[in-house]
């Protein structure tokens, strides 16, 4: 059952206390209006006159938590109206997480997240470092592999792909049919292709991680840059690692190449620079946490955020270690090693932070469509 087809399908009703103090939230700052110039929450907001449980979350999923809005605010804390802007939002969406994963049965993977997705990686592991020893003799797992098709020596291509495969799509289903339900929630209507773009363009320069163009706020009242520069770092190292699998399976099924790959080969190449975003970019927002002002931070639901980093970081770090090793007797356990963690990292996607860049790409679809129809009618 999504949040609009429960009580919070009427204004004033909602289905959580935190989406209670998120209404109340809205309405003071929809009086005041200050902070409408530092990011696109508050002209959405601007356009509502109430807030259902699908506006809450809308909202939610477009805040990119640049803290701004706290700092600047007349009524944050110790005010008596006790406005929290960053962290009541924070909340809000990590909740939406839950409301709309699919199948439902798994939605529970959200409580505790951080807790969930270090047993699935340690199980994982374990799986598949038991499955390399019991399978191979010693002198085959120990052994030195080398020339294409050295993986495979250890984890036959079909059983590879069967696996991985299998897992991925998966993934990819329970991703889609939960922003399916978040579209649906929002009562988002269809958009055009420009809105598309610009919702692309947004996302994609993390526009409103800019705290009004001054920089994010962390630790203290001065802004800086290095949440974005980290989060970029972040997105496009997942993005060329996925690049450099793509370019390995061409090599694989189009031109008969087999990997492992040379290491000035395109595969390699990108999954490198791939790899050195996701070190520097999750240990870089890992600080960034580490360090943020406690007034922003949603402590309860800090462990998800915690979670995702730390397999980006790992899968990152397994990858290289497979790659330096690979010629060397360790390549076995390496490998086993990386493909637990990778196989963890695509079957919690859908149940951890992951999801939030699907959400908020969303979000900013439907608000880059609310600022074309806004424009229109002026």
């Amino acid at each position: 059952m999504l949040a609009t087809e429960r009580a919070g399908s009427r204004p004033g009703a909602h289905a959580s206390q935190i989406l209670t103090e998120a209404d109340r939230l809205m309405t003071i700052c929809n009086s005041c209006r200050y902070c409408e110039g530092l990011c696109a929450v508050f002209p959405a907001m601007e356009m509502r006159t109430s807030f259902r449980d699908g506006d809450l979350n809308y909202l939610a999923n477009l805040c990119h938590s640049c803290g701004a809005c706290y700092y600047d605010c007349q009524f944050s804390p110790p005010h008596e109206f006790d406005v929290n802007v960053p962290r009541v939002l924070a909340a809000v969406r990590a909740d939406s997480y839950r409301a709309y994963a699919w199948p439902r049965a798994l939605a529970p993977l959200f409580d505790r997240n951080g807790l969930a997705v270090s047993i699935i990686a340690a199980l994982s592991v374990a799986v598949f470092i038991a499955g390399f020893v019991g399978w191979h003799d010693p002198k085959v797992l120990f052994g030195v592999h080398i020339g294409e098709g050295a993986f495979y020596r250890l984890m036959p291509h079909n059983a590879m792909v069967a696996l991985f495969g299998g897992v991925f799509l998966f993934a990819l289903v329970a991703l889609a049919l939960g922003l399916r339900n978040f579209w649906r929630d929002i009562a988002a209507p269809s958009a055009s292709p420009i809105d598309f773009a610009r919702a692309g363009h947004d996302a994609a320069t993390l526009r409103y991680l800019d705290g009004g163009g001054a920089g994010c706020h962390n630790e203290n009242e001065k802004p800086d840059d290095r949440r974005r520069v980290y989060h970029h770092a972040t997105f496009y190292g997942f993005m060329l690692c996925f690049a450099s699998t793509s370019v390995a399976t061409l090599y694989h099924y189009a031109l008969g190449r087999v990997a492992p790959y040379p290491w000035y080969d395109l595969p390699v190449l990108l999954g490198s620079l791939g790899g050195i975003g996701l070190l520097v970019g999750p240990a870089g927002l890992l600080m960034q946490k580490w360090a943020r002002d406690e007034e922003l931070r949603d402590e309860p639901r800090a462990g998800m955020d915690v979670a995702f980093l730390a397999m980006l970081f790992l899968t990152s770090l397994t990858g290289f270690a497979l790659l330096f090793l690979r010629a060397t007797p360790a390549m076995g356990t390496m490998l086993a090693l990386h493909l637990g963690v990778v196989f963890a990292l695509f079957l919690t996607m859908p149940y951890g932070k992951f999801v939030h860049g699907l959400y908020r790409y969303a979000a900013l679809l439907r608000y880059a469509r609310e600022r074309r129809v806004m424009s229109e009618k002026s």
